[in-house]
């Protein structure tokens, strides 16, 4: 469980650690809100001729965004830590691999092919990760439905159950509880991240 009492003076690397990974979350967070945005307007989005690549701007601030978080959460299990790194270098062979099944066109495989969300199943695992980390520690209790909703939302989706519409909904919600994590988590005290120095393995 997450602690929220102070055991040791925070070095600046603390700080710094803490203030990265924290930003990683905003930065997931500001992404797929503004991702559901654009897929309630999908239409008039597909119509401007810079589609293609806002598109690769916001997927790539998404793998930024989820990376920091991946290297900069404190874990007191190492054995966790690696396992999620490991996950977030399969979501980049995932990512090469959506760039080179479109072509360089990220948002046709996405949107159209029934593997383009599936690729993107393991990034959703590392936000999934952090957020169920945070909820399991802290309570933030949104973190254990955002975790379980994200691969689920993009599994159904790659089956056409779905309509775009209908994910745009579901990424509305998904980004409102997203808003509501972050606003939970940065502004605890930065040493609520770091929490026993001791009992890291």
């Amino acid at each position: 469980m997450g602690e929220y009492t102070q055991y040791q003076p925070l070095t600046k690397t603390d700080r710094i650690t803490v203030a990265l990974y924290r930003t990683g979350i905003v930065i997931s967070t500001l992404v797929i809100a503004l991702s559901a945005y654009i897929l309630y307007d999908i239409d008039n989005f597909r119509m401007h001729p810079s589609a293609g690549l806002m598109f690769d701007i916001l997927l790539t601030a998404l793998y930024i965004g989820v990376g920091l978080s991946v290297f900069f959460i404190h874990l007191y299990v190492s054995r966790f830590h690696r396992a999620l790194r490991k996950m977030y270098y399969l979501s980049l062979v995932c990512l090469a691999g959506l760039y080179y099944l479109g072509g360089g066109d990220v948002l046709a495989v996405v949107a159209h092919r029934p593997y383009g969300p599936l690729l993107l199943i393991p990034l959703a695992g590392c936000l999934g990760f952090v957020t169920a980390k945070e909820a399991f520690c802290f309570r933030i209790m949104e973190g254990y439905i955002i975790a379980m909703a994200m691969p689920v939302l993009l599994l159904v989706y790659s089956t056409g159950m779905m309509s775009v519409k209908t994910v745009s909904y579901a990424m509305i919600l998904l980004g409102g509880l997203l808003l509501s994590f972050t606003f939970r988590k940065v502004f605890m005290p930065v040493h609520c991240d770091i929490g026993d120095k001791s009992a890291y393995q």
